[in-house]
């Protein structure tokens, strides 16, 4: 089999046009695989609805939840029996031809682990709203790191491909909190010893809406994912790269790390305290951890302020 193609399941609201999105694909050499996160929206019966071999449904005796998400990820990919894997969100969609573009990449490089596809954003009506950025054909994983960095890059978890055994021996998707940056890194060590190929062509469809597990969770889980982030990040750039090309990457990366997570921490702690100068200043004084730096603290105060003026005028 070629394809497995994974949904850990939790939403009803879009899921019946996600499993169409996956049973109208023109390459057939798939299966489907949903994994039932015990939800208490009922998945089953949307799932009763097609009598398609293709389909195989698990229910969790037990919720991951949002905070283990990346569990059921994996749980989804324990069951994979194709040759490459896709993790589909419940809500999200592909074009029909999602699965033949990604077969004629793999066809086209042959050796790679991951595999990656051009966006749209769609809204809540299915309405497109805009593309992602495109990317070279071709790239080694300092380039896709400095990338994303340097914020050039948009990440969803469902518009990669993952050769399963590459996926499966590097011990799953990469867990971190609420799935925080796990779609990155499990792409970056994917890609480690043979790169990733791209094609510019949008046959995926990333929903964007107020559902997503991404936009809720507490605080001091985000702060422990961006912990996690540095720390892969960090030990990434302890090895020495082969190609002299990728050591002068290297060095470009080191110099942004810092700055990149400085600013997710500045903006994620903002966004948690709803932009409010005052709010921040409470959690800070609250905050026994220590989060954020005397200077960092400052920027997120300024920061808050910016938003809360941008806001007043906005409206």
């Amino acid at each position: 089999m070629k394809f497995s193609i994974g949904i850990p399941a939790y939403k009803t609201v879009f899921f019946k046009e996600c499993i169409d999105s996956v049973l109208n694909q023109e390459y057939t050499d798939f299966e489907l695989i949903i994994v039932d996160d015990n939800s208490p929206n009922d998945i089953r019966s949307i799932v009763d609805l097609y009598d398609s071999d293709k389909i195989q449904y698990i229910r969790n005796e037990k919720n991951f939840g949002a905070l283990h998400v990346v569990d059921n990820w994996n749980k989804c990919l324990s069951l994979a029996k194709g040759e490459f894997f896709i993790l589909l969100g419940d809500d999200d969609r592909m074009r029909p031809n999602y699965l033949s573009e990604f077969a004629n990449l793999i066809e086209k490089y042959p050796t790679c682990g991951v595999y990656h596809c051009r966006s749209v954003i769609i809204d809540e009506n299915s309405e497109p709203i805009t593309l992602t950025e495109p990317r070279p054909e071709f790239e080694s994983v300092y380039d896709a790191i400095l990338q994303r960095i340097m914020g050039k890059r948009h990440f969803f978890i469902s518009d990669y491909v993952y050769r399963t055994s590459t996926l499966k021996s590097n011990g799953g998707f990469y867990k971190l909190p609420l799935a925080w940056a796990s779609d990155d890194i499990s792409s970056y060590i994917g890609s480690m010893q043979n790169g990733i190929a791209h094609t510019n062509e949008p046959v995926f469809e990333y929903r964007l809406n107020t559902h997503s597990i991404s936009s809720n969770g507490s605080l001091n889980n985000k702060l422990a994912a961006i912990k996690g982030e540095e720390d892969w990040l960090t030990n990434f750039l302890q090895k020495d790269p082969h190609h002299p090309v990728d050591a002068i990457l290297k060095e470009n990366i080191q110099s942004e790390v810092k700055k990149f997570i400085q600013k997710k921490k500045i903006r994620t702690i903002c966004d948690s305290n709803g932009n409010n100068p005052l709010s921040l200043v409470k959690w800070r004084l609250q905050d026994t951890g220590k989060n954020l730096s005397l200077q960092e603290f400052i920027y997120a105060l300024i920061l808050s302020y910016k938003e809360r003026r941008k806001y007043r005028y906005a409206s």
